[in-house]
Protein backbone atom coordinates (compact mmCIF):
# COMPACT_ATOMS: atom_id res chain seq x y z
CA UNK A 1 0.00 0.00 0.00
CA UNK A 2 1.18 3.25 -0.91
CA UNK A 3 0.15 6.95 -0.34
CA UNK A 4 -1.33 8.87 -3.80
CA UNK A 5 -0.15 12.34 -1.66
CA UNK A 6 -0.20 13.75 1.64
CA UNK A 7 -4.12 14.56 2.26
CA UNK A 8 -3.45 17.08 4.90
CA UNK A 9 -1.16 18.27 8.02
CA UNK A 10 -2.92 18.49 11.46
CA UNK A 11 -2.35 21.28 13.69
CA UNK A 12 -3.63 21.55 17.12
CA UNK A 13 -4.67 25.10 18.00
CA UNK A 14 -5.85 26.93 21.19
CA UNK A 15 -8.12 29.15 19.32
CA UNK A 16 -9.75 27.91 16.34
CA UNK A 17 -11.16 31.31 15.48
CA UNK A 18 -7.58 33.27 16.12
CA UNK A 19 -5.79 30.60 13.99
CA UNK A 20 -8.23 31.05 11.20
CA UNK A 21 -7.34 34.77 11.04
CA UNK A 22 -3.64 33.98 10.65
CA UNK A 23 -4.01 30.93 7.60
CA UNK A 24 -6.42 34.00 5.82
CA UNK A 25 -4.77 37.05 6.64
CA UNK A 26 -1.25 36.84 6.90
CA UNK A 27 -0.56 32.97 4.39
CA UNK A 28 -3.94 34.70 2.14
CA UNK A 29 -5.53 30.86 2.53
CA UNK A 30 -9.19 30.38 2.37
CA UNK A 31 -10.83 28.18 4.81
CA UNK A 32 -13.36 26.56 3.17
CA UNK A 33 -15.21 24.57 5.68
CA UNK A 34 -15.36 23.90 9.83
CA UNK A 35 -16.48 20.80 11.25
CA UNK A 36 -17.34 19.59 14.06
CA UNK A 37 -16.42 15.77 14.83
CA UNK A 38 -17.86 14.87 18.07
CA UNK A 39 -16.51 11.69 18.77
CA UNK A 40 -12.94 13.01 18.38
CA UNK A 41 -13.59 16.18 20.71
CA UNK A 42 -12.34 18.07 18.40
CA UNK A 43 -13.12 21.32 15.82
CA UNK A 44 -11.47 21.88 12.98
CA UNK A 45 -10.92 24.28 9.95
CA UNK A 46 -9.58 23.61 6.65
CA UNK A 47 -7.44 25.28 4.20
CA UNK A 48 -5.95 24.18 0.82
CA UNK A 49 -2.30 24.67 -0.79
CA UNK A 50 -2.30 22.93 -4.03
CA UNK A 51 -3.59 19.41 -3.44
CA UNK A 52 -2.67 19.02 0.66
CA UNK A 53 -4.72 20.38 3.05
CA UNK A 54 -3.81 22.35 6.16
CA UNK A 55 -6.16 21.11 9.17
CA UNK A 56 -6.65 23.41 12.75
CA UNK A 57 -7.70 21.07 15.16
CA UNK A 58 -9.37 22.52 18.13
CA UNK A 59 -10.08 20.53 21.42
CA UNK A 60 -14.12 20.30 22.59
CA UNK A 61 -12.69 18.83 25.86
CA UNK A 62 -9.67 18.56 27.35
CA UNK A 63 -9.71 15.02 28.31
CA UNK A 64 -10.05 14.43 23.98
CA UNK A 65 -7.04 13.57 22.35
CA UNK A 66 -6.26 17.07 21.26
CA UNK A 67 -6.87 18.56 24.39
CA UNK A 68 -4.52 16.12 25.91
CA UNK A 69 -1.84 16.80 23.25
CA UNK A 70 -1.92 20.61 23.90
CA UNK A 71 -1.90 20.12 27.73
CA UNK A 72 1.64 17.98 27.37
CA UNK A 73 2.69 19.79 24.17
CA UNK A 74 1.28 22.96 23.58
CA UNK A 75 0.27 23.91 20.16
CA UNK A 76 1.99 22.59 16.97
CA UNK A 77 1.74 19.81 14.22
CA UNK A 78 0.16 17.00 15.41
CA UNK A 79 -0.32 14.81 12.70
CA UNK A 80 0.61 13.90 8.68
CA UNK A 81 -2.43 12.53 6.96
CA UNK A 82 -1.56 10.02 3.74
CA UNK A 83 -4.22 9.71 1.63
CA UNK A 84 -4.51 5.64 0.73
CA UNK A 85 -6.97 3.80 -1.91
CA UNK A 86 -7.68 1.70 0.91
CA UNK A 87 -7.64 2.57 4.51
CA UNK A 88 -8.59 -0.58 6.00
CA UNK A 89 -5.63 -2.87 3.63
CA UNK A 90 -3.24 -0.03 4.63
CA UNK A 91 -3.82 -0.38 8.23
CA UNK A 92 -3.67 -4.32 7.75
CA UNK A 93 -0.45 -4.04 5.70
CA UNK A 94 0.95 -1.51 8.63
CA UNK A 95 0.11 -4.05 11.02
CA UNK A 96 1.79 -6.90 9.56
CA UNK A 97 5.32 -4.60 9.18
CA UNK A 98 5.09 -4.68 13.00
CA UNK A 99 3.67 -1.04 13.00
CA UNK A 100 1.95 -0.42 16.66
CA UNK A 101 -1.71 0.54 15.54
CA UNK A 102 -4.07 3.04 17.17
CA UNK A 103 -6.84 2.17 14.98
CA UNK A 104 -7.32 -1.53 13.86
CA UNK A 105 -10.40 -0.89 11.61
CA UNK A 106 -11.09 2.42 9.73
CA UNK A 107 -13.04 5.09 11.66
CA UNK A 108 -15.45 8.11 10.51
CA UNK A 109 -13.31 11.37 10.61
CA UNK A 110 -13.92 15.00 9.44
CA UNK A 111 -14.57 15.75 5.60
CA UNK A 112 -16.30 12.09 5.61
CA UNK A 113 -13.04 10.19 5.12
CA UNK A 114 -12.74 7.18 6.69
CA UNK A 115 -9.54 7.34 8.83
CA UNK A 116 -6.75 5.31 10.94
CA UNK A 117 -4.13 6.23 12.97
CA UNK A 118 -0.87 4.42 13.40
CA UNK A 119 0.78 4.67 16.89
CA UNK A 120 3.76 7.34 17.43
CA UNK A 121 5.97 4.82 18.79
CA UNK A 122 5.95 2.76 15.71
CA UNK A 123 6.59 5.53 13.48
CA UNK A 124 9.39 7.76 14.68
CA UNK A 125 7.72 9.97 17.11
CA UNK A 126 5.37 10.94 14.04
CA UNK A 127 1.24 10.55 14.42
CA UNK A 128 0.62 8.91 11.18
CA UNK A 129 -3.03 9.06 9.65
CA UNK A 130 -4.50 7.07 6.65
CA UNK A 131 -7.44 8.28 4.92
CA UNK A 132 -9.59 7.88 2.25
CA UNK A 133 -13.14 7.08 0.73
CA UNK A 134 -12.96 3.34 1.26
Amino acid sequence: MKPTYIEHIGIAVTNLDDSIGYYEKVLGLECYAIEEVPDQKVRTAFFRVGDTKIELLESTDPEGPIGKFIEKKGPGIHHLAFAMDDVAESLKHAADQGIRLIDETPRKGAEGLKIGFLHPKSTFGVLTEFCGDE
